[in-house]
C-alpha cells in the first residue's frame, strides 16, 4: 500500500514537471484580495504578482500564504495563475462590527477584503449590535462551511475614539501591554549611572554635546558633537547604550524582539521597551550622565571619511533642542533663538556646515531623496484632531539625518572590513522593466530618465528628481518612482543600499526603538572586545550567527505590521477630521488620475479625496494614461496633475477610510441632460471648460483605437 502512494506521488510531479513544460510552474506567495473579489500572489522569492481571476481563489482569503500554478500570460504579459493550496492563513483572529440578523449573527471585519464572519449562537457573547468585537476564527471556509469564528473580546462603541485606535491595535496584534515579568526586570533596573559602569569608558562629558529630536519626543537615543579641526570637521554620534542593560534572552529581550520596534500613533505611542528604559535610563536626557556606544568620525572639507573610531562612552548632554529651535539658529538666524542658545551656536553652525557637505556627496554618488510631505496630526486636550498640516521637514531634520546616516555607514563598513557576520540594512535595485516603463511615461511630459549602458542607476533617478523640482508632475513622479522600487529590509547578506546609493549599510542608531539596532550594538561591542576573527567560544548573542537571517525576516515583517498600522491610524483621523465638514467648499488642486475619476487634495489641511467620475458633467471622458489627464471629448474639460480646483465635500465614509469630493459650482440642469456651471478657481478655470456646456451626454465604456487617444470612459 506504501509503494501505491509513492507511485502515485511521482506520477503527479512528472505531470507537473510536464506542464511546467509549456510555461507553467508553481509557486509560494501571500495572496493579496481586491474588493472586487479577484487577487494577486506576490511570490516569496520576487519577481512580478501573479494575477488570480475570482474563479481561481478557491477558498483562500486575504493576506494567506499559498501556492499557485502559474498557468499562461495575459495580453499585457502579466503572470496569471490558480490557488493550488492554501500554506498558511493570515488571519486568527479579526476585528469588526457585530451585527445582529434575522436567525443569525456576523462579524464584519475591519479588514473588509476578508467578508463576513459567521458567528453560531455558541460563539456569541453579550455584545450588543453594532459594537466593535475581536473574533476567534473556528473554521476557514470550504465547499460546506463559511468563515466561522465566535467573539472572544468586546472594544465598545465605534465613536469612541479610544475604541477606534484600540479597534486598530488588535487588528494588527499589536502587543499593548507589556509582561509582568518584563516590568518588574525594568523596575530592577536603576535609574542613574554609577562609578562601575562608567569604568572602562570614555569620558566624554567634556564635550558639548545636544540631542535634536522633534516637540514631542520623549525617548532620546542619539546625540551629536562637533569640532573643527584644521584637517576638516570631526563629529561625534553618541547612541544610548540599550545592550548595556537589556541582557540577551532577558524578559525585556524576549519581549523586545517579539514587538520589533516602537510603533508611533498621533496620541501615543507603542514602545519596544518599558518606559523605565525608553523615556528612563537609556534616554539621553540633557544634564544627566548617560552611557552610550559612540561613533567618532573625521570628516575632511570634501566631505570624505578621513577616519573613524567606536567605543563605549559616558556623556551629559548639554541641551534638549528641537527642530524648530535649531532651524530658527542655523536657517532663520533668529535673534531670540540665537541670544538664548548663544553658547550652543557656534557648534550649531559647524553641524549646518558639515550636513551640507554631508548632503551634497550623498546626492552626487546618487543617494535618492524622495520629496513626499508626511502628514502631521494635531491633537487637541481632549484627544479630538484639531488640524492635519504637512510635517515640516527643515535644515535641522537634514542635520540629524545627514549624521545618522554617517554613522549607520560607517559601522557597517567597519564590521564588515572585519569579515565579521552582521544585520545589514539593505534596499535591492528596482526592476529594469518598471523603470522604462516610468521613462516611456514621462518623455511626453518633456522629462527622460537616463541609463548608463541601458541599467538606470540611483544617480540617474536622482538626477531627475533634481530636475522636476517645483514642477506639477513632481509629486506624481515621485509616487510612481517610490511604487517602482523594492522595499527596505532586514538581511544577514549584504546586497548595498539602492536609494542610498551605498554598498555597505546597516541601523545603529536607534536601539531604543527598533530591535535591529541592538543587535547591531551586541555585534560591535563583541567586534571591539574580541578584535578582529570570528571567536565562536564567546559571542555576541546566543545562536550567532546562525541566527539573523530569522532575526532578519522577523524585524523585517514587524516593520512592515508597524507601518501599516501607523497608516491605519492616520487615514483614520483623517476622516474623521472631515466628517464634520460635509457640504463645505475648499481650494485644492489635482494630485491624481484615474480612469475612474482624480484625486484632488486639499490647500488648507493635508487631505485627500477624490471626485468619482460619476459625479463630473456628463460627457464622454478619455484617460490619456500616457499623460494621466481625463478629458471630456465634447466638451474639451481636461483634467490634470497640478491643475487648481475648488470642490465640495459630498461625503465621509469612517468604515472604508474614504473622503469624496464633488466639483463646487457643478448643478445639474433641469432637463436633466447634465448641465454644468463651474465656480471660478480664483480666475483659473480648467481648459477647455465652459459654463452651461448643453446637451452633453453619457457615453459608453470602450478603448479607443491608439495609445494617444486612450480609454473612453462612461460615467
Amino acid at each position: 500500500m506504501k509503494k501505491r502512494k509513492v507511485s502515485v506521488k511521482k506520477i503527479a510531479v512528472k505531470s507537473l514537471s510536464a506542464k511546467s513544460g509549456r510555461g507553467e510552474k508553481t509557486i509560494s506567495g501571500k495572496l493579496c484580495v481586491h474588493k472586487d473579489g479577484y487577487g494577486f500572489v506576490t511570490p516569496d522569492r520576487g519577481g512580478d504578482d501573479v494575477f488570480i481571476p475570482a474563479k481561481c481563489l478557491k477558498n483562500s482569503l486575504h493576506g494567506d500564504q499559498v501556492s499557485v500554478r502559474v498557468c499562461n500570460r495575459r495580453g499585457n504579459g502579466k503572470c496569471e495563475g490558480e490557488i493550488v493550496e492554501t500554506l498558511k492563513h493570515e488571519y486568527e483572529k479579526v476585528v469588526g462590527i457585530f451585527e445582529n440578523r434575522r436567525g443569525f449573527s456576523v462579524v464584519r471585519p475591519m479588514e473588509q477584503k476578508l467578508g463576513e464572519v459567521f458567528i453560531p449562537k455558541d460563539g456569541l457573547s453579550d455584545a450588543k449590535s453594532g459594537e466593535v468585537v475581536v473574533a476567534k476564527i473556528t473554521a476557514y471556509p470550504d465547499q460546506r462551511t463559511p468563515l466561522t469564528g465566535k467573539i472572544v473580546e468586546v472594544l465598545g462603541n465605534p465613536e469612541d475614539p479610544e475604541v477606534e485606535v484600540l479597534s486598530i491595535i488588535r487588528k494588527f496584534d499589536l502587543p499593548y501591554e507589556f509582561q509582568e515579568t518584563t516590568l518588574k526586570e525594568a523596575r530592577s533596573i536603576g535609574q542613574a549611572v554609577n562609578d562601575s559602569d562608567v569604568a572602562g569608558r570614555k569620558d566624554l562629558r567634556d564635550i558639548l554635546t545636544v540631542t535634536i529630536d522633534g516637540e514631542t519626543a520623549k525617548d532620546f537615543d542619539d546625540a551629536v558633537s562637533v569640532r573643527a579641526e584644521k584637517e576638516g570637521i570631526r563629529l561625534w554620534v553618541s547612541i544610548a547604550d540599550v545592550a548595556h542593560y537589556v541582557k540577551p534572552g532577558s524578559p525585556i529581550d524576549i519581549e523586545a524582539y517579539l514587538r520589533g520596534t516602537s510603533v508611533y500613533f498621533p496620541d501615543r505611542c507603542i514602545p519596544m521597551l518599558p518606559e523605565e528604559l525608553s523615556n528612563g535610563i537609556c534616554s539621553l536626557n540633557p544634564n544627566v550622565d548617560r552611557l552610550t556606544m559612540t561613533a567618532e568620525m573625521l570628516f575632511n572639507m570634501k566631505g570624505e571619511m578621513v577616519s573613524s573610531s567606536f567605543y563605549p562612552a559616558v556623556i551629559r548632554s548639554n541641551a534638549r533642542l528641537t527642530y524648530t529651535i535649531v532651524s530658527k539658529i542655523v536657517e532663520h538666524n533668529d535673534p531670540e533663538a540665537v541670544k538664548e542658545y548663544n553658547e550652543l551656536v557656534p557648534d550649531l553652525m559647524v553641524m549646518k556646515d558639515l550636513a551640507l557637505i554631508l548632503i551634497d556627496v550623498r546626492k552626487e554618488r546618487g543617494s535618492i531623496d524622495f520629496d513626499l510631505p508626511e502628514p502631521e496630526i494635531i491633537i487637541g486636550a481632549n484627544g479630538a484632531t484639531e488640524g492635519i498640516v504637512r510635517a515640516e521637514r527643515n535644515l535641522a531634520h537634514k542635520i540629524i539625518e545627514s549624521f545618522m546616516l554617517a554613522a549607520n555607514e560607517a559601522v557597517a563598513a567597519y564590521i564588515t572590513k572585519l569579515d565579521i557576520p552582521m544585520l545589514y540594512r539593505i534596499h535591492e535595485p528596482p526592476s529594469q522593466e518598471k523603470l522604462a516603463a516610468l521613462g516611456e511615461f514621462l518623455l511626453p511630459l518633456g522629462y527622460k530618465l537616463e541609463s548608463d549602458n541601458g541599467v538606470v542607476t540611483s544617480k540617474n533617478i536622482q538626477k531627475l528628481l533634481k530636475e522636476m523640482e517645483g514642477a506639477p508632475e513632481e509629486r506624481l513622479v515621485n509616487r510612481l518612482l517610490l511604487r517602482s522600487m523594492k522595499q527596505a529590509r532586514y538581511s544577514a547578506e549584504n546586497l548595498g543600499h539602492f536609494g542610498l546609493g551605498t554598498d555597505c549599510y546597516t541601523h545603529f542608531t536607534s536601539p531604543i526603538r527598533r530591535y535591529p539596532d541592538l543587535v547591531v550594538h551586541r555585534i560591535l561591542k563583541w567586534t571591539l572586545q574580541k578584535g578582529a576573527g570570528f571567536n565562536a567560544k564567546s559571542l555576541p548573542f546566543p545562536g550567532f550567527p546562525a541566527s539573523l537571517n530569522d532575526i532578519a525576516d522577523h524585524t523585517s515583517k514587524r516593520e512592515r505590521v508597524a507601518m501599516e498600522a501607523e497608516r491605519e491610524v492616520v487615514d483614520l483621523k483623517k476622516v474623521q477630521f472631515m466628517s464634520d465638514k460635509v457640504g463645505e467648499e475648499f481650494d485644492g488642486y489635482i494630485d491624481g488620475v484615474t480612469s475612474f475619476g482624480i484625486f484632488v487634495e486639499l490647500e488648507e489641511f493635508f487631505v485627500e479625496g477624490m471626485i468619482h467620475i460619476s459625479t463630473l458633467p456628463r460627457d464622454f471622458y478619455r484617460y490619456i494614461e500616457s499623460l494621466h489627464v481625463l478629458e471630456g471629448e465634447r466638451s474639451g474639460v481636461k483634467f490634470r496633475i497640478g491643475d487648481p480646483i475648488r470642490v465640495v465635500v459630498a461625503g465621509v465614509n469612517i468604515e472604508q477610510r474614504q473622503i469624496e469630493f464633488t466639483i463646487a459650482g457643478m448643478k445639474p440642469a433641469d432637463n436633466g441632460e447634465g448641465e454644468y456651471a463651474h465656480k471660478p478657481i480664483k480666475g483659473k478655470k480648467p481648459e477647455g471648460w465652459k459654463n452651461g456646456a448643453g446637451d452633453v451626454k453619457r457615453g459608453s465604456l470602450r478603448k479607443s483605437g491608439g495609445k494617444k487617444r486612450g480609454r473612453r470612459v462612461r460615467h
